[in-house]
């Protein structure tokens, strides 16, 4: 999606993987940066050791992604098929009218790609392994969604489960994904700077004089878990997505009602919340077909604790089961 298909073909599986966890590392070294937009003036005298970090993280960046990019423009001067375009091709047919009309420079098409990359794997990587964490902590649910998923395999040839049309037959599974964006939101928190008249003054009354407008966090991961809304909010419950559920009129969009908001709300939405969804549906509906999750023993049972310190709501310990063909023996197999 980023890159296209033919750029990426070249990269082979090794160069793929050495940049994905590139990207992690990034995205689990940027907390320690904050001090450097504390203080953005003098923030690169005070911590030098991070400022050059930092530096040596953003060359490393450009070393990665601006050949790639090199590649697409190529690409691009000799596609005439007029096809589908990945992200950079858009990025480099942008113009910053506000800028003169200018394209977008090295340094800008960087940054947004590893936006993009970061907030398109790492969040639904996430939100993955919370769903699957909380299936083997509850093996009823775990059931009820097998058979759900079940009667569509079976109907579609006992194949893989690719469509949306068919990921959309499985009400329980669009409860259990749900229910885990509820009580687990990739990104805890959204913040929004705030600014106007009528704005300022409203928040003015517990904030003081705002002259210039405020900083707004919404706790994504709270409203998620109001117990003025939801009952028992730390449950993991997908029947509440059910019909007759409480969550049943719940809007992703925000548009109706306000009761969870994982990718935000308002026209600065998460723009991949359908992409999103249908990845999330693809994997748990296949994963739970072609396998039993089964707690494992000992120090790798599941421990639901959050880690503190990350951009995303990741697991304190990363999800470890044991995986059982549902046609096999019992084994101690991992």
């Amino acid at each position: 999606m980023c890159f296209g298909a033919d750029v990426v073909s070249k990269l082979g599986v090794t160069r793929l993987r050495a940049m994905h966890k590139f990207q992690r590392d990034i995205l689990l070294e940027l907390p320690s940066f904050g001090v450097l937009l504390r203080y953005p003036r003098i923030g690169k005298f005070l911590y030098r050791s991070r400022w050059r970090q930092l530096l040596a993280l953003r060359r490393q960046q450009e070393q990665s992604f601006l050949p790639l990019v090199a590649e697409v423009r190529n690409n691009n001067r000799r596609d005439t098929t007029g096809g589908f375009k990945c992200y950079v091709q858009s990025l480099l047919d942008l113009r910053i009218h506000e800028d003169g009309g200018r394209p977008v420079t090295d340094g800008e098409l960087v940054s947004l790609i590893s936006e993009f990359l970061g907030a398109g794997t790492e969040s639904t990587a996430a939100a993955l392994e919370w769903t699957m964490a909380n299936l083997v902590k509850r093996p009823d649910l775990q059931q009820k969604l097998r058979i759900d998923v079940d009667a569509i395999a079976f109907a579609c040839g006992d194949r893989v489960i690719q469509e949306a049309e068919e990921l959309s037959r499985m009400p329980y599974l669009k409860a259990v994904v749900l229910e885990s964006l509820r009580r687990h939101p990739p990104v805890p928190f959204v913040l929004r700077h705030v600014q106007g008249d009528d704005a300022a003054t409203a928040l003015a009354m517990r904030c003081g004089a705002l002259d210039h407008g405020a900083t707004v966090n919404f706790l994504v991961g709270k409203i998620g878990r109001d117990g003025a809304v939801w009952s028992d909010p730390t449950e993991f419950t997908p029947e509440r997505f059910m019909p007759g559920g409480e969550g049943v009129s719940a809007d992703l969009s925000c548009t109706r009602e306000l009761k969870m908001m994982p990718f935000g709300a308002g026209r600065r939405a998460c723009p991949g919340l359908a992409m999103a969804m249908l990845h999330l549906e693809y994997f748990v509906a296949n994963l739970v077909r072609e396998f039993e999750w089964w707690e494992a023993d000992g120090d790798d049972r599941v421990d639901l604790a959050e880690f503190r310190g990350f951009f995303f709501t990741i697991m304190n310990r990363p999800l470890r089961a044991r995986l059982v063909h549902p046609t096999a023996p019992v084994s101690p197999a991992h």
